[in-house]
């Protein structure tokens, strides 16, 4: 991989790492078939799927005529046809993933190119959507690690703005892809409306989900004291509040309470999901991806 100049996010060192982290893919999933990280459909491949009746119409090629002659019957023989797996990252492009900093859009940025590597890499589909209350951008599909330059240039223009609404936006997504494929959402999830909605959305239009939950630390313990006017960064709300040390418990066990209710989601609909800590190395949470499963299949 030839390396990208002038960014610090996608540098030599972080391009190495890409490479590393296919290797590891592969060897993670050497035991596996190829065909079984792909979805199927009825067609002319070279497994066997099943029988049907035939109709008039139907290729002579395909007719099963051992059963003719057996049951005096004829049928259709069916085979698995394969197909690329199609992979979509969703990025939450709000701007309380620009809050402060913006370590969390970074962070998300870094995940989403070093996973979107890894399914290049394997000859996957790869296409990227930013959104916020609306899809705010659109990576057309790709295929190939050579592409991989393409994702980096489309990560780097998103700008962290809007509101979130991850159910208006997934529904605009589902009504533009009518491919199904595994959808990986990279979002810190904090949507007004419940955060359940977006994820149904995927769910309900038979796309495999996989949430990436992007989190700072920080924001659970924020460095405030006494009499403080707080303001809501996608909604300029604004509220005056006197900060206390029993004050900042409370806000550390309301976070604690949200993140374990996503927890409890995901697991009761069997959806995948990682906690992305933007404390945590890149690479380290990749390899936690691979070590969680539901990613590469």
């Amino acid at each position: 991989m030839t390396a990208t100049s002038g960014d610090d996010l996608f540098d030599d060192e972080f391009q190495r790492k890409l490479d590393y982290l296919a290797v590891v893919s592969r060897r993670v999933f050497a035991g596996r078939m190829r065909a079984e990280r792909r979805t199927k459909k009825s067609g002319s491949g070279v497994e066997f799927a099943d029988h049907r009746e035939y109709q008039p119409g139907d290729d002579f090629r395909y007719l099963d005529w051992n059963v003719y002659q057996r049951f005096d019957r004829l049928l259709l023989r069916l085979f698995e046809e394969e197909e690329d797996l199609a992979i979509y990252f969703i990025v939450d492009a709000s701007r309380s993933m620009g809050f402060g900093d913006a370590a969390k859009l970074r962070y998300a940025k870094r995940v989403c190119a070093a996973l979107a590597y890894v399914g290049l890499a394997n000859l996957d589909r790869v296409s990227i959507v930013s959104t916020a209350d609306h899809l705010t951008g659109r990576m057309a599909e790709t295929r190939g690690k050579a592409r991989i330059f393409k994702v980096f240039r489309f990560l780097r223009a998103i700008t962290a703005e809007g509101t979130t609404d991850l159910e208006s936006s997934l529904k605009a997504f589902v009504a533009q892809n009518k491919r199904r494929g595994l959808a990986v959402l990279v979002s810190d999830l904090y949507d007004p409306a419940g955060f359940e909605r977006g994820i149904n959305v995927l769910r309900y239009h038979k796309f495999d989900p996989f949430v990436v939950h992007v989190v700072d630390p920080s924001e659970a313990r924020p460095p405030l004291a006494g009499d403080v006017l707080l303001y809501d960064c996608e909604t300029g709300e604004e509220r005056e509040v006197t900060v206390t040390a029993k004050v900042l418990e409370r806000f550390a066990t309301a976070w604690k309470e949200y993140e374990d209710q996503i927890d409890r989601f995901c697991a009761t609909h069997q959806v995948p999901a990682i906690r992305a800590n933007v404390d945590v190395p890149f690479d380290e949470l990749i390899l936690r991806v691979f070590r969680r499963g539901g990613f590469l299949r």
